[in-house]
């Protein structure tokens, strides 16, 4: 890693605080005047230099396969592609999909942070490290320059005509990033040093220009025309057209789009030498993204083509002239298509124009067919949809088969990644839906040949048991027993089969540390109409709240998918666990590295007194150790023989931030003449959301008899969001404020099940300021935990006519970083996101106060997937204009 400082300021702070390894690089005078004139004299090119000189170093043909790590989430991937297709529109390198290549380049994460070798190594794959806080789209732009072959600018041999080295500066061992390379690794290629090369570390290190560099083209011996094309759709002509072209050109233009479409071409024009086999002047288009690719045709002389249409995203069209008649030359045009058969054992599909934003009103369909005896598995490595509860707007449809008949494996949108998903067959249907809205990044999946290994006759070569994963298996053992070291046999183990009433258990080796990598299970069973207690002494893990590597997972039933209780790891002891049934499974597992002194616990066999016609409860029947109590349902309470209900009250205060609320006696009938009112309070700041996930009350076409009314307010005098009954959902409902009030009416007649509704806390909404001074907090949970990831909350606060909006922050904890890149709080001066921007914060964030300059202010809040912080806490009230600064210490 290099670090070097222009003008006094480090280029290089990682976001983790760490301190730049130095600041020793000054630039000269005299080199900044050259500088300047060289590039007046060259134009607005920027150019990379110090390419590498040795020939062995050179991918071949200009391709570098590539592979993508699984660590790295789907938006990383996204500036990956993107980051490769940038130097692939500026120059005539190609990055593909690793399929059976030998050398390739694989993104992963190594210690170094954020390095890559220079140039081809060759003999297998070699690494471009992607590190925590690499993944912006300039640094992976820079990384993979030196993938292509370019060293540092400031290694040149000539450096110190045009820098200075301070190497008092430099920390111990840091001291070889500032080392010049020799003159014959090293080839300049007539190029003069570039202070503004994207190779270069300066003021503004890691900027995304790579523009079309002459270096690159030398490199890789690119040809002196033609052009990397983009775009969904587009043209291009020989040179010269239609005035002529030269004698002896070479031009090649490539074509890509993105994966999953493919390329309609029409030659719109056509008057080239006419040859036999069109063996002189010719333009001939390959079927991929190098001049190996099988050929769609080679043409010449003045019959237009017929349209071609690629078989994948990339085309290759290479013109040649040789002889000194001269024609007009061609012209033609080109489009991307989305959908159509795919007949391919592996691929990728995209939605179009990823990993940009996905184009309105698309309608794609593939229809994917891999070999018979197969089946089609399907993984997404990115997903961002724009969202809705039931996928009505933009969408992604999968079917089990070729057509829309076929039966649905799922429709999604939103943001969440679709689990893995595997056919019964060898096809797989696809549809992609946007409507004229909202557009998103959209999804990148990959798509393969799928077999179930574990249905061949030696069942996997597993001793016991083989489990079918999608694009692999693996082997497992019954209770009792554990993998060996091969994967495939087993060998007694810890855990085992028990029948006892009552017991102990303790993870291998108590009370010493448990081994690595042991995998323990027991499963207990207790006599009919018995629940098992499972209480734990001593419990003490590797791990946290993730829970990744060594665990305890309890549950009820015996198999490995039965109901989960819990999933433990750490030093908190876990509450009680009582089966559902008469039988418990509990999994203890251990990875290979830390070890702890693991746990040890007992377990109890109860008769369950509500096993039996529910205990004698007219209601619910709950059992407890040696004993059991009634409970009764929603609008009803226990009588004085602790067995009957009785109808109770029926008004609610609800001031949790989510739950769910039930018409009297749900899931049964409500009863007559009833009246039930809900007030739901969450924090400041937020809406209250009603989702309704069952309904089933008497019909009426105004919903004059039973009917639920929600308000929006404190009570029944506030504004009404809606009256429902009957049968159909209503669509979920939203305040404009933290309160909301939910009144149920049933009359004398017809009684049905009633309803099931959820409630949540929604950030962001419109508030009005006042001369009362308000609260608004950045998560609903504030104060208990931190702001969630993935937070996208916007609030416009107005004050009435003639009045500004002050904001106090009392509490500020974002996490921190340079820029801000990652979670921040916005401020915008007036009521949307349009208005002049007062700032964007994060860490110990803004100044105590701020003032708007006119009658709005907009709080935008964003918070990524890692790490999460306290969040804000801000008072906001209305004040007299002020005629300073919007921010005051």
């Amino acid at each position: 890693m290099y670090c070097l400082c222009w003008r006094n300021v480090c280029s290089v702070r990682p976001r983790n605080g760490l301190n730049p390894l130095c600041c020793s690089l000054v630039l000269l005078k005299s080199s900044a005047s050259t500088s300047q004139s060289n590039q007046n004299r060259q134009g607005s090119h920027r150019r990379k230099r110090a390419a590498t000189s040795r020939p062995e170093r050179v991918w071949p043909e200009g391709v570098i396969p590539y592979v993508i790590s699984g660590n790295f989430s789907g938006s990383q991937r996204a500036i990956f592609r993107q980051a490769m297709r940038h130097w692939e529109k500026h120059t005539c390198v190609t990055f593909i999909e690793r399929t059976q290549e030998e050398s390739y380049i694989v993104f992963t994460y190594r210690p170094c942070g954020c390095c890559s070798y220079v140039g081809r190594r060759g003999g297998g794959p070699q690494a471009i490290s992607i590190g925590k806080n690499c993944d912006k789209f300039g640094i992976v732009v820079h990384e993979l320059g030196h993938v292509i072959g370019f060293w540092h600018e400031h290694t040149r041999p000539d450096r110190d005509e045009h820098v200075s080295i301070i190497r008092d500066n430099i920390q111990p061992g840091q001291e070889y990033n500032f080392l010049k390379m020799e003159p014959g690794e090293v080839d300049s290629l007539g190029e003069v040093y570039d202070f503004d090369s994207i190779m270069h570390y300066a003021r503004n290190t890691f900027s995304s220009s790579v523009c079309k560099s002459r270096t690159c083209r030398f490199v890789f011996l690119c040809t002196g025309c033609g052009d990397s094309l983009q775009d969904s759709s587009g043209n291009f002509s020989s040179p010269g057209f239609p005035n002529g072209y030269s004698a002896y050109m070479h031009c090649i233009w490539r074509i890509s789009v993105t994966p999953g479409e493919k390329i309609i071409l029409n030659f719109t024009s056509m008057d080239l030498y006419r040859s036999h086999l069109c063996w002189y002047d010719h333009v001939e288009i390959r079927d991929g993204y190098w001049r190996k690719a099988p050929l769609k045709g080679r043409f010449c002389g003045d019959k237009l083509p017929e349209p071609i249409i690629s078989t994948d995203s990339r085309l290759w069209i290479e013109f040649r002239s040789s002889s000194n008649w001269v024609g007009k030359g061609f012209s033609a045009v080109y489009e991307a298509i989305c959908g159509g058969e795919v007949k391919k054992d592996n691929g990728q599909i995209q939605s179009p124009n990823y990993p940009d934003d996905y184009r309105p009103n698309k309608v794609c369909i593939w229809k994917i067919s891999v070999a018979q005896g197969y089946h089609v598995g399907l993984t997404f490595q990115s997903f961002e949809i724009e969202r809705h509860d039931s996928c009505a707007y933009d969408y992604l449809e999968v079917r089990d088969g070729l057509t829309e008949n076929s039966p649905l494996l799922g429709r999604f949108c939103g943001y969440d990644k679709p689990d893995d998903i595997k056919t019964s067959s060898n096809h797989l249907w696809m549809k992609f839906v946007s409507d004229g809205s909202v557009n998103k990044a959209g999804f990148a999946a990959n798509f393969f040949k799928e077999m179930d290994e574990c249905s061949k006759p030696d069942n996997g070569r597993c001793e016991q048991r083989c489990v079918n994963t999608l694009g692999s298996y693996k082997c497992a053992c019954d209770p009792g027993y554990e993998l060996a070291a091969d994967k495939r046999s087993c060998e007694a183990a810890c855990g085992g089969f028990i029948t006892k009433l009552n017991g102990s258990i303790t993870s291998p080796g108590w009370p010493r540390e448990y081994p690595p990598n042991k995998n323990c299970i027991w499963q207990l069973v207790a006599p009919t109409q018995y629940r098992i207690t499972l209480l734990f002494d001593v419990f003490e893990t590797e791990g946290n709240d993730v829970c990744k590597y060594d665990y305890v997972e309890v549950r009820s039933g015996l198999s490995a998918d039965s109901r989960l209780h819990g999933k433990f790891c750490g030093a908190e002891k876990p509450e009680a666990i009582t089966s559902q049934y008469n039988n418990m499974r509990i999994e203890f597992k251990s990875d290979n590295t830390v070890s702890k002194k693991g746990f040890k616990a007992q377990f109890f066999s109860d008769k369950d007194e509500c096993s039996k016609e529910n205990g004698g409860c007219q209601h619910e029947c709950v059992n407890t150790f040696g004993s059991y109590s009634c409970q009764c349902r929603s609008g009803f309470v226990l009588h004085e023989n602790k067995h009957d209900c009785k109808e109770a009250g029926c008004d609610h205060t609800v001031n949790s931030v989510s739950g769910i609320i039930t018409s009297p006696n749900w899931p049964d009938k409500y009863p007559s003449k009833k009246a039930c009112t809900w007030a739901l309070t969450t924090t400041p700041g937020h809406r209250i959301k009603i989702a309704f996930n069952e309904i089933d009350m008497e019909a009426h076409l105004e919903c004059a008899y039973d009917h639920i009314e929600i308000y929006d307010g404190r009570d029944g005098k506030a504004p009404t969001l809606g009256r429902f009954c009957g049968t159909k959902k209503p669509p979920p409902i939203t305040s404009s404020g933290n309160k909301l009030f939910i009144r149920f009416f049933s009359d004398n007649s017809v009684q049905k099940k009633g309803f099931e509704a959820s409630h949540t806390a929604e950030c962001g909404g419109r508030l009005k300021a006042e001369v009362k001074t308000k609260d608004l907090f950045s998560h609903a949970q504030f104060g208990d935990n931190n702001y969630p990831g993935a937070s996208d909350c916007q609030w416009v606060i107005s004050a009435e006519k003639g009045y500004g909006v002050e904001l106090i922050f009392q509490t500020f904890e974002i996490e921190e970083e340079t820029d801000c890149g990652y979670d921040y709080m916005e401020l915008f001066d007036g009521a949307d996101t349009k208005s002049p921007r007062l700032g964007r914060y994060c860490g110990s964030g803004p100044p105590e106060e701020i003032y708007s300059a006119g009658d709005s202010i907009v709080i935008k809040f964003r918070s990524d997937d890692t790490i999460n912080k306290k969040g804000f806490h801000v008072r906001y009230t209305s004040t007299k204009f002020q005629d300073t600064l919007h921010s005051r210490k």
